[in-house]
This record gives structure tokens, C-alpha cells and sequence, in this order.
């Protein structure tokens, strides 16, 4: 068990590195950075202060973790960035630390996070995430579990994506988009469930057809939002994903994703 640092890295005597870490040439290992056993840091990557890296993790070329916000309130304060286990970061991607809001910026684990992706500070990015390419988060960004996030992408601050949804590369994401569904169009908006991934997870069928019943009342009905709460309410007991979907669209502050129909 031992770590492997290229002599032409530069890491701080203060970081901690778990076992079997590498550090490849040109990387820069601040103080105050803890790294997890078996994770690979590539060449010319940056690891900043505040930065906690998990276990099992690739950074590679170019990546940033950790700098200072991009945000004009910012005082300097100690704050910290998260990556989970399993995480992978693709080369110049940016995860920027927390301010003051929030503290830290986190990715869960097991995401794989693509090439020249930004993650804003004080972004949520929960486990088994997938950002393609160039996908661009603002601050405050909550993406919940499995959820895909297509290519190029930008997404508006305090935004939420919703639990095992997907979102087509390159559409302007500005409102709230529900669990387990598909997203896309121009303004974005509810193309059905996300039936391939949700059955590649073995969502039973039955679950599937609840799901069915409540996207039927929020998107194909003629209720308002609050009305389709409601009517959902009155179906009964919920099943946990359907009780997820109720609960996602009552908290959501910035209104969730149209229909696409005029």
C-alpha cells in the first residue's frame, strides 16, 4: 500500500491521501484537501482547498475542484466541495466550492461527470448522476438520483431535477423537472415517462402504471397544478414513487416544466 506522486506534482504536505492514491504530473494538491484510497488524480488537474475526494475516484486532465465561487457576494469564507466514491470527472470539468448559503458543493456517488461540465457552488448532485458533455449548472442546483442530463445543457440556479429523469442535450432547463420522467423540446417540457431507464432499474410494471396515473393528471388533464395535487391526494394511499412525484411538485419554488401543448 503506498501513494504515487509524480516528482513533477506539486502537493501539500498538509493534504491527506488515502492508500494507493496517484498524483500524476502537473497536478496541484492543496492544504486542507483529504483524497480517498485507490483514487487516480490525472495530470494537470487542481484539487483546492476545501475539497474532499472519496474513494475509487478518477479525476482527469485538466479538472478543477474546489476553487472559489464565481459569485460576486462571495467573502473567502472556508467553505468545502464534495465527491463521492466511484465518481468519475472528466477532463476541465469545474466543481466550485459553497459559499456562505450553503457551505459546500456535493456529488454523490458513483456520477460521471462529462467533459467541460461547471458545477456551480452550492450545487446538490445526488448519487449515480450522469452530466454529458458541457452540461453548465448555475448555483443552487439540486439533481436527485439516477437522473441524466444530456449535453450541453444549462440549467438555471435553485433549479431541481427530479429522482431517474432525463433531460435531452442541449435544451435551456429554467423550471423544475419532476421524477422519473423524459424532458426536451423548446421551451422544455413533459415527454412521458422515462420508461427505458426506469425498466433497465426493474420498475415493475405496476409501478409504471401509477406513475402513468399521475403524470395523467398533471400533464393530459385540464386541473391546474394545485388542483392535480389534490386529485392525486384523493387516489388513495401512494406508492413511494408516486408519493416522490406529489411531494416534488408541492415544495417546488420555481414551478415545474409545461406540458409542451398550447
Amino acid at each position: 500500500m503506498s501513494v504515487s506522486i509524480h516528482p513533477q506534482a506539486i502537493v501539500s504536505e498538509k493534504a491527506q491521501l488515502g492508500e494507493d492514491v496517484i498524483v500524476g504530473p502537473f497536478s496541484i494538491i492543496e492544504d486542507n484537501v483529504v483524497i480517498g484510497n485507490n483514487t487516480t488524480i490525472h495530470s494537470n488537474v487542481i484539487v483546492a482547498n476545501g475539497s474532499r475526494i472519496g474513494n475509487h475516484c478518477k479525476l482527469f486532465h485538466g479538472a478543477v475542484v474546489g476553487t472559489e465561487p464565481q459569485d460576486l457576494k462571495y467573502t473567502g469564507v472556508a467553505t468545502v466541495t464534495e465527491v463521492g466514491d466511484y465518481t468519475t470527472v472528466r477532463e476541465y470539468a469545474t466543481i466550485h466550492r459553497g459559499t456562505e448559503s450553503r457551505g459546500r458543493t456535493s456529488v454523490g456517488k458513483h456520477c460521471f461527470i462529462m467533459a467541460y461540465v461547471h458545477i456551480a457552488h452550492d450545487c446538490v448532485v445526488n448519487d449515480s448522476v450522469i452530466l454529458a458533455n458541457a452540461v453548465n449548472m448555475a448555483g443552487h442546483v439540486h439533481i436527485e438520483d439516477h437522473a441524466i442530463i444530456g449535453g450541453m445543457t444549462p440549467i438555471h440556479q435553485f433549479v431541481r431535477v427530479g429522482r431517474h429523469s432525463m433531460i435531452g442535450g442541449g435544451f435551456r432547463v429554467s423550471k423544475d423537472v419532476p421524477p422519473y420522467i423524459l424532458a426536451g423540446q423548446e421551451p422544455l417540457s413533459f415527454q412521458g415517462l422515462n420508461y427505458v431507464g426506469l425498466r433497465r432499474r426493474n420498475f415493475s410494471k405496476e409501478t409504471l402504471e401509477s406513475l402513468e396515473t399521475v403524470y395523467r393528471l398533471l400533464y393530459q388533464s385540464k386541473m391546474n397544478v394545485t388542483q392535480a395535487l389534490n386529485a392525486i391526494l384523493n387516489l388513495g394511499a401512494l406508492s413511494p414513487e408516486m408519493q416522490s412525484v406529489y411531494d416534488f411538485v408541492r415544495i417546488s419554488s420555481r414551478g415545474i416544466i409545461g406540458s409542451g401543448k398550447k
